[in-house]
Formats: C-alpha cells, sequence, structure tokens
C-alpha cells in the first residue's frame, strides 16, 4: 500500500509542486483548500497523471474542526495517515508594524501559528507510535523570514514563521521517541502566488537577483526538499530547519 500525505494549503505554490511530486512517487495525496475548489482539483488531477493518488479536502486550518474533519477526510479516503506537509499560510501586503491593525494581526497568527499547531497536534496525535499509530513524517513550512525578520514589509508574517521554526525544534524532540520525525525548510524569494497574494507580485523577479545564486527560486525546488525530507533517505534527519533560499 502507497504512503499517505495530507499537504495544507495544497492547491497553489509550493503545495502543488509538492503534491506532483509526491504524486509521481506514488504517494496518495490529499490536497487541502481553504477556497479555490478549481485550483485544487487541478492539483488533484496532475497528482494523478504522474501516478498518485488524489483527493481534495476543504478546510481552514484556523479550525479546530476543519482540521479534525481533514484528517478524518484523508484516512477514511486512504486508510492510513504517514505524513503531513505543514504548507498552508498567509502573507498580507507590506506594512510597517505601526500601522497593521488587529484584524490583520489575528488573522496572521491565527492561520499561521495556530493552524500550523493544529495540523501538528492532530497529526502528533494519529501517527504517534505510543498512541496507536505506526510513525511518520511532519514537514513545516516556514520561511527565511523567520531570521531575517522581514522590517518594512511584514514582520508579523517574519513572527510567525519564526513560531513555526521553534515548534518544528521542540516537537521534533517530543516525538523522535514515539516514531515521528519533524523538520522544518524555510524558503526564500521562490516565484509563486503569494507574493502577488502581498502586493507585491514582481518581489521574488526582482529581489532574486540579490541572492548569491543570483535568481528566484521555484516552487519545485523547494518541493524537492520537501520530498527528500519526507522519504527514507532523510530517515535520520530531525530537528532540522533547511535553509532553501539561494544563499540569502
Amino acid at each position: 500500500m502507497t504512503k499517505a500525505v495530507l499537504i495544507t494549503g495544497g492547491s497553489r505554490g509550493i503545495g502543488r509542486a509538492t503534491a506532483r511530486l509526491l504524486g509521481a512517487r506514488g504517494w496518495s495525496v490529499g490536497v487541502n483548500y481553504a477556497r479555490n475548489l478549481a485550483a485544487a482539483q487541478d492539483t488533484a488531477a496532475e497528482v494523478e497523471r504522474a501516478g498518485g493518488r488524489a483527493l481534495t479536502i476543504a478546510g481552514d486550518v484556523a479550525s479546530e474542526a476543519d482540521v479534525l474533519a481533514m484528517f478524518d477526510a484523508l484516512q477514511q479516503k486512504f486508510g492510513r495517515l504517514d505524513a503531513l506537509v505543514n504548507n498552508a499560510g498567509i502573507v498580507a501586503p507590506s506594512s510597517q508594524l505601526a500601522d497593521m491593525d488587529l484584524a490583520r494581526l489575528k488573522r496572521m497568527f491565527d492561520v499561521n501559528v495556530l493552524g500550523a499547531y493544529l495540523c501538528a497536534r492532530e497529526a502528533a496525535r494519529r501517527m504517534s507510535t505510543d498512541r496507536g499509530g505506526a510513525g511518520g513524517v511532519i514537514v513545516n513550512v516556514s520561511s527565511a523570514a523567520s531570521r531575517l525578520g522581514s522590517p518594512n514589509e511584514y514582520v508579523d508574517y517574519a513572527g510567525s514563521k519564526g513560531a513555526v521554526d521553534t515548534m518544528t525544534l521542540g516537537l521534533a524532540r517530543e516525538l523522535g521517541p514515539r516514531g515521528v520525525r519533524v523538520n522544518a525548510v524555510r524558503p526564500g524569494l521562490i516565484d509563486t502566488e503569494i507574493h502577488a497574494s502581498g502586493g507585491k507580485p514582481e518581489r521574488a523577479a526582482q529581489l532574486g537577483g540579490t541572492t548569491p545564486l543570483g535568481r528566484p527560486g521555484t516552487a519545485g525546488e523547494v518541493a524537492e526538499t520537501i520530498v527528500w525530507l519526507l522519504s527514507d533517505a532523510a530517515s535520520y534527519v530531525t530537528g532540522a530547519l533547511l535553509d532553501v533560499s539561494g544563499g540569502r
């Protein structure tokens, strides 16, 4: 039986590229999405064309009820849970902290921090060997912003990813004895749609040239790193914060 993974925010960008690559490896993939069903269906079709199985799963990661339902749906469809790619996240238009309102801050931390914690918690409950699970892997998608701070752009986003880094370190130590590896990837300037949602669709292209590698990265390059961390080739890797940032 092939392995099964839930990818939150799987309908676009890094999530979509990871889903497609796992499909090519024969995985069964749960493609979570918040609103864009058509994009999730396109991703699922790509997974199946690549050779995997796919299920689209609606849900807001900031909602505990939605998170529980997402994991239930995956296990009901595929009969197992082997991995979580904790990828769902948002960014907001560039702003100084002094100009950010409460609604923006609350939604940022609800999705990027609470959502990541809820999904990791549910994966831990279901995969930990001491709770009846068979073990597994969690890959959290953080950001190079967690160590750069993103001044004058989005220190709220950077802070939310700092929380993801800390969770990764602690949870790796907590779950290692329970058969679950936990790592994070920290993408840098990656050419995906998230920059448009932050009001700067050309940001990656404009700033990519400032990296030591002289260009922005691609979603596929981040996906390759995630898939490696999910694989048995990374069987002795846990608690790692792996930068995929072109040296930035």
